[in-house]
């Protein structure tokens, strides 16, 4: 197994900052396909033809150990993928029409950027070992992303986060959808580019043109804001790929219906990056990069897009 990535934290017992005590299972939600909330949940996804490309990369600043190569042949079939990730509206109506309870809500707290908390909160919330810009923040949750005090009111074209795998089997349930799988998003993701490393070609900030939302300046001390956010950005920020995808890379990570491992395990994996990515410590803001979390952790950086098959 690779070592544990910083990109973001997770709920192991053995390694959390918190004594986990879990709040009775919310229900299930169930496909409600005459709810017109979960109708608005497919009406926009993007149909893509499929077909075989190179996925993976042998990219010398990539990761090996998270399994990024070596370059294959993947072939996918049809299917339809939304083109931004689910946003705190989407979310909202979600819960409202079932009344889901997210696991950050049943856990009690949920991990946070600390240079996003209020001091006292900051003091109060336990640090995680090796990666200590995280914190394990009482109350943090997708209806209050810095935790107490704090409400995603002014974020409802944003990103939810602070959902897990399992809060997204939970939407997609519901909205009669899925979570794509690491070649149907990677193939939606290039956009139709060969062997790029960012949806719109090799080069980082084309011109000098942002393109994506990740951390600009002194990770973790300082962040420029170069892009226009120091946290997430609205689900419709820059420019899209060349399949109508927008931040496929940067701003939250996407969870994928797969297992991080072919060899089995909990985790599953999450790809795009995220806003807290810095190349001085993790550029998985590539298309080719993936992380990893237990289906139970939440964070400040995690998010989904959904697919769905052809119509």
């Amino acid at each position: 197994m690779p070592p544990k990535p910083c990109c973001t934290p997770g709920r192991e017992p053995s390694d959390s900052p918190l004594t986990l005590v879990r709040r009775p299972e919310a229900p299930e939600a169930a496909v409600r396909a005459a709810d017109p909330a979960a109708a608005r949940a497919v009406r926009d996804l993007v149909p893509l033809a499929g077909g075989r490309f190179l996925m993976g990369t042998e990219d010398p600043d990539g990761f090996a150990a998270d399994g990024e190569g070596p370059v294959r042949e993947a072939v996918v079939g049809a299917f339809r993928v939304a083109p931004t990730t689910v946003t705190n509206a989407r979310f909202a109506s979600f819960v409202k029409a079932t009344g889901h309870v997210t696991e950050a809500e049943s856990f009690g707290f949920s991990f946070v950027f600390a240079g996003f908390l209020e001091p006292g909160l900051a003091d109060v919330s336990p640090a995680v070992a090796g990666t200590p810009w995280w914190r394990a923040v009482s109350g943090a949750d997708w209806r209050h992303p810095e935790g107490p005090g704090s409400s995603f009111a002014a974020r409802q074209d944003h990103p939810v986060v602070h959902v897990s795998w399992n809060d997204a089997q939970a939407y997609c349930a519901w909205s009669g959808t899925r979570l794509p799988t690491e070649p149907e998003w990677e193939f939606a993701a290039r956009g139709g580019l060969e062997r790029k490393r960012y949806p719109w070609g090799d080069e980082l900030r084309p011109g000098g043109r942002h393109m994506c939302n990740i951390w600009n300046g002194d990770f973790p001390v300082h962040n420029t804001r170069a892009d226009g956010y120091a946290g997430t950005a609205p689900a419709k920020s820059f420019r899209p790929n060349g399949y109508g995808l927008y931040n496929a890379v940067g701003n939250v990570w996407e969870w994928s219906a797969d297992r991080f491992s072919p060899s089995g395990g909990p985790e599953r994996a999450m790809r795009g990056g995220s806003h807290m990515c810095h190349d001085s410590y993790c550029n998985r803001y590539r298309v080719a990069a993936r992380t990893r979390n237990t289906p139970d952790s939440s964070a400040g950086n995690i998010g989904f897009r959904v697919a769905a098959d052809p119509a």
